[in-house]
């Protein structure tokens, strides 16, 4: 994070040094003043990586009352790609990041060996399975080609998806690194072709069936509460993909940062994204811990 200090502050650090020096015994007590003075006068700035709609949302907190009330300034930065945001942030280029599913998080750490942590839940944002062939799933037909993302934990969200709709079946022990070739039954024998999962409208016409994530599909025009044969509701086999702010671990217990939770599920804020999301980011506010439960 970025600090300004204060004039003041500085002299009460001077102080505090020239007192310890002389080995005072009131040293402790002007430095816990020098401490609180510090905290009440310095200008925290916390730069948030965000893409897609989160940089409209984190843009949006920034000029909060909440905010404002919270004594934190927030830097939006928009970085292009889901891998570069985890870097940006692992690399200390940005202090906290807004646009990825706890599978996601699991994947990338588990994959590049970082040790990137959650702090907090934001919403989950249902993915959904779209045709423009057909107008239910019970109209789907056999050896039907499915459009699924090329990304690891996307892929097996979008398989769950499939599973809960009564298309396939998976394993017991199915995770958030399977594939297609963990399938146990596909009694419609669906074939799976992959793709660039932020092309998923673009190719409706294409194939029978594609699986999208709800930041693409609203890119794209399409509503997955009233567009998609079929979307992911909040339970414990979608906790997986519930959405979450990110930092490195070292941060993960730092006060300002931990006010961005808050801040997102203040009331001025959830009106905000319901009005402009039309109810597509479904919030979810609970502990990491629900996560980490097996």
């Amino acid at each position: 994070m970025k600090k300004r200090q204060s004039i003041l502050s500085a002299i009460l650090i001077t102080t505090a040094i020239i007192l310890g020096a002389c080995n005072s015994t009131t040293g402790g007590a002007t430095e816990s003043v020098s401490s609180e003075t510090s905290n009440s006068d310095e200008s925290q700035t916390i730069v948030i990586g965000a893409q897609a709609s989160d940089v409209q949302i984190w843009e949006y907190i920034a000029q909060t009352d909440a905010a404002k009330e919270a004594g934190v300034t927030l830097e939006v930065e928009e970085v292009n790609g889901g891998p570069q945001l985890n870097t940006a942030t692992a690399e200390g280029e940005v202090d906290v990041n807004a646009f990825q599913s706890w599978a996601y998080l699991k994947s990338f750490n588990e994959e590049s060996g970082a040790d990137l942590t959650a702090f907090a839940t934001t919403y989950l944002e249902p993915m959904g399975l779209y045709s423009d062939k057909v107008e239910s799933v019970e109209d789907i037909a056999e050896g039907s080609v499915v459009a699924i993302a090329d990304n690891p934990s996307n892929a097996s969200r979008g398989l769950l998806l499939l599973q809960a709709a009564g298309l396939i079946t998976l394993p017991d022990d199915f995770d958030a690194l399977g594939t297609t070739s963990d399938i146990i039954d596909n009694p419609k024998n669906l074939t799976f072709v992959e793709i660039d999962d932020t092309t998923g409208p673009r190719v409706l016409q294409d194939v029978d069936l594609v699986l999208i994530g709800n930041t693409v599909a609203m890119e794209g025009g399409l509503n997955v509460l009233e567009d998609s044969l079929f979307y992911e509701e909040i339970n414990k086999d979608t906790k997986d993909n519930i959405n979450i702010l990110v930092t490195q671990k070292e941060n993960a217990d730092n006060e300002d940062i931990l006010k961005l939770g808050e801040l997102y599920h203040s009331e001025e804020v959830q009106e905000y994204i319901e009005e402009q999301f039309e109810g597509t980011k479904v919030p979810v506010q609970e502990e990491i811990s629900y996560l980490e439960e097996q």
